[in-house]
């Protein structure tokens, strides 16, 4: 199975993320920043996994542009999973939270959402990661490759 970890960071902390779950998936794995994807590319993988920091409570402009061109139906038949980091603010939330938009727009466009979407918490603006994160991302990565599995 091929899979595509696509990412759009900021400080540099979703992009730890992203590496983490990469390096905890099987098969075919490529972990790419989503300004070096291209939008017909994505249907070419069995498994996409999405990731953004969260901007007002919406994923980041690059994020949303790659979506944007996703034409149609394009991701149907694909797998996808969502996340997004955050910080652990009760009034952010009010706003909400990138990756459930993420998984919004996929399942517009003919994806299969895979586990809820998931958030990885920041300390600050800029980060660090909070202790704990990179091993929560990479435990929630092997869920999702083991429910494709089943799936």
């Amino acid at each position: 199975m091929k899979t595509l970890v696509a990412y759009d960071s900021l400080h540099g902390n979703t992009e730890k993320i992203a590496q983490a779950i990469g390096s905890a998936l099987t098969g075919e794995v490529r972990v790419s920043r989503v300004a070096d994807v291209h939008p017909s590319e994505l249907s070419s993988f069995d498994l996409l996994f999405l990731g953004c920091p969260t901007h007002g409570g919406r994923p980041s402009p690059p994020m949303r542009e790659l979506l944007d061109k996703v034409q149609g139906s394009a991701l149907t038949g694909t797998k996808v999973a969502a996340f997004d980091t955050r910080l652990d603010k009760r009034w952010v939330g009010v706003f909400g939270f990138a990756a459930g938009r993420l998984a919004k727009s996929v399942k517009e466009k003919g994806g299969t959402l895979l586990g809820s979407p998931e958030g990885f918490f920041v300390e600050k603006t800029e980060g660090p990661l909070k202790e704990g994160e990179l091993e929560r991302a990479a435990a929630w990565a092997k869920e999702i490759d083991e429910s494709k599995k089943s799936s």
